[in-house]
């Protein structure tokens, strides 16, 4: 009990040292003052994802096909605004995309990357709705250990970078994370419209391809700084590669048995795949098909919104 208590003492001692060396300017900005926000939130998610299927058990599945379209689309608009603002930003502050300090003054332009970077911040936390929607559809087998791992933890480790380095280096990933954001839900909201959209939905596991390109070339930047020895804050780039590192075996792994571990004929269907199986993720339809015991079955209408 003693070795906790001083565990917890000494914790709670490097939280407040860690305050000293904060960036000033976030420090009143919603969700900012304290991490309990984000952990209160990120708590919440996980009891969902534990009382939700328990609910969802004996219910019929909502199709939420007008929500999914609207939320997709709208994730679309603030990931391009993102990435607009950090674009624009970056350039009119003249930063380096090879070596980029945190600039803790309140220019303008910094102002304006902080900003941007608190709302891709923020944007991680609505992101939750992703398995909110999967579970009201019961579509279970969607939310995966990728799927959970990535959004709980983007959502806590982002307040991190939001709190100590809005800025510099940091602006790197994230503009090009919001750019493939970007394509990514815009792909989830042409699912939603409905069947008809399928055939123009080949392109699925290219966004996969895509995403494992992101984390090495994250890498590759956070080595190179590491290397050359950039003035920006070396935990943040050994947290980086590690993290990247955790996505690439995932990916792979998904990648694999999605597209690698199934036979061309089921790839090639009149259905994508997408996360992991052959149904329209962001979708519907009116009859579904399932396996029980061995047998087919067809299900009825799922409930509407």
């Amino acid at each position: 009990m003693e070795v906790v208590t001083h565990f917890v003492n000494d914790t709670v001692e490097f939280y407040k040292w860690s305050l000293t060396i904060a960036d000033k300017r976030v420090e009143k900005w919603p969700m900012m003052s304290s991490p309990l926000p984000t952990l209160a939130i990120s708590c919440l998610y996980l009891l969902f994802l534990w009382a939700g299927p328990r609910y969802m058990q004996d219910r019929q599945p909502f199709t939420l096909r007008r929500t999914l379209i609207v939320y997709n689309f709208s994730m679309v608009v603030l990931n391009f605004y993102i990435a607009k603002e950090l674009l624009i930003a970056t350039s009119a502050a003249g930063y380096s995309y090879l070596c980029q300090p945190v600039n803790y003054s309140n220019d303008v332009n910094e102002v304006r990357i902080a900003s941007a970077l608190w709302w891709y911040y923020l944007s991680k936390g609505v992101e939750f709705l992703d398995t909110a929607f999967f579970i009201l559809r019961k579509k279970f087998n969607q939310v995966s250990f990728l799927h959970v791992y990535h959004h709980c933890t983007m959502f806590i480790l982002w307040w991190i970078g939001i709190k100590w380095v809005p800025g510099g280096q940091a602006c790197f990933g994230a503009t090009i994370n919001s750019g493939i954001h970007v394509v990514m839900y815009g792909y989830y909201g042409l699912a939603a419209l409905g069947p008809h959209m399928q055939k123009y939905l080949w392109w699925k596991k290219y966004l996969t391809i895509i995403q494992m390109i992101q984390f090495h070339v994250t890498i590759g930047h956070a080595g190179h700084s590491l290397y050359t020895g950039c003035p920006f804050p070396c935990w943040m780039q050994w947290a980086l590669i590690g993290y990247a590192v955790t996505f690439i075996i995932l990916f792979a792994n998904f990648y694999y048995h999605a597209y690698r571990g199934k036979p061309s004929f089921l790839l090639k269907g009149g259905k994508p795949v997408a996360n992991g199986t052959s149904t329209a993720t962001n979708g519907h339809s009116k009859v579904e098909e399932v396996e029980d015991n061995g047998k087919r079955q067809r299900k009825g209408r799922p409930k509407r919104e």
